[in-house]
């Protein structure tokens, strides 16, 4: 494709990065398309830079309704979608079904983390299982060098060590989702788009005339349609909707629910009861049903105990670090004080408290620095909140 000349070189801190594109096409290269932009524009840099590309793109759920779908990310639309943009690259693609191990690693888990009164992130548990484990295998089966995604995000290698940083387009910044990904993950996986911004994206796009140069971005998480989580809910459990209590923080009962995963810590809307004041879920206890609810000064909390932490700031410390944090996709990073712990736990103590810290969300480290290339530090899943 001619219009190939117009993207700007890339390095992926592969071996052969400084040698000609000849020598570039004996090593190759998979890039995971998901049909969006993002990842058909990491595709055409790939293959401008000369490597062996092949495309790759999930199939994970529900195939025949998904084609019918828009505006949620892997829909089968957006099969359609890879396949003409590997077809305009000139370059080989495959659909691989991953449907059964999605459900079993990501859709029952969302499922199975609302039951027990937390809020769930399914893309993340998407990126730790099916695409930087069993996707990142099979790119390594069929002898790859590495695996490029259109993630907004940069690593570099330094020392010897494999460092994740966000990058120059903040906004765009899926440092959150990525936290999980480890070490020896980082060593394989590249990420193109880090130094580029969304607009000049959609415009190498255009200029590549690729079918998806408009297509908007996703919004959903692709498996729940129109943002209806309980009805997904009820589909996989069906004897989830059990009945319970809603009580203010001292106990008292102000009224019934039909189920606690209709309710999220710092839901305000549909509560259903009133005290003269605005309500908010402060705590969901799913042992004994209840919904307890408050004021919102009662959502305050300074110190967060995490699990499952996947550390990324090479030697672990046992001291205290200062660093920042964000403890929500779409919050900014605040300070915080962080204490790693024994079996993969840590402690983080705000300097300021934040409001709506849900268990079942994630918070992520990030060293002093603001802005731009800040290094992550890794992150944790919230248990629970002081």
């Amino acid at each position: 494709m001619s219009g190939l000349a117009d993207l700007p070189d890339i390095e992926l801190g592969l071996s052969s990065d400084g040698a000609s594109k000849e020598a570039r096409a004996n090593q190759r290269v998979v890039v995971a398309m998901s049909g969006g932009v993002d990842s058909s524009v990491a595709a055409a840099l790939v293959k401008r830079a000369g490597y062996d590309t092949i495309g790759i793109t999930l199939q994970l759920y529900d195939h025949g309704e998904a084609v019918k779908r828009k505006g949620a990310c892997c829909a089968g639309q957006d099969i359609h979608d890879a396949r003409n943009v590997a077809a305009s690259l000139d370059m080989p693609h495959y659909v691989l079904d991953y449907e059964s191990l999605f459900r079993e690693s990501v859709i029952d888990n969302f499922a199975d983390t609302y039951l027990a009164g937390h809020t769930p992130i399914p893309c993340v548990r998407c990126n730790e299982t099916v695409k930087f484990k069993d996707l990142l295998t099979t790119a390594k089966d069929l002898g790859a060098m590495a695996l490029v995604t259109g993630h907004y995000i940069e690593t570099r290698c330094a020392d010897g060590q494999w460092e994740m940083r966000r990058p120059v387009d903040e906004t765009r910044d899926q440092s959150y989702f990525l936290f999980s990904t480890t070490p020896e993950q980082l060593s394989f996986l590249r990420f193109p788009l880090a130094h580029l911004t969304k607009d000049e994206i959609r415009q190498f796009a255009a200029k590549l005339d690729l079918p998806v140069a408009d297509k908007p971005d996703s919004q959903d998480i692709c498996f729940v349609p129109n943002g209806d989580y309980a009805s997904v809910i009820e589909r996989l459990r069906p004897d989830c909707s059990l009945p319970g209590e809603i009580v203010d923080m001292e106990g008292n009962v102000l009224g019934q629910h039909q189920g606690v995963l209709h309710y999220t810590v710092g839901q305000r809307r549909g509560l259903g009861v009133s005290m003269g004041e605005p309500l908010y879920v402060v705590r969901i206890d799913a042992d004994t049903r209840q919904v307890i609810v408050g004021p919102r000064d009662a959502l305050a909390r300074r110190t967060i105990l995490l699990d499952e932490v996947n550390w990324l700031g090479g030697e672990a410390q046992s001291e205290p670090l200062g660093v920042k944090v964000k403890i929500r996709s779409t919050g900014s990073p605040v300070n915080a004080s962080l204490t790693l712990l024994e079996g993969q736990r840590a402690e983080v103590a705000l300097d300021e408290p934040e409001e709506g810290v849900s268990p079942g969300q994630a918070c992520v480290f990030y060293g002093p620095e603001d802005g731009a290339a800040a290094r992550v530090l890794g992150g944790g899943w919230i248990t629970s909140a002081r």
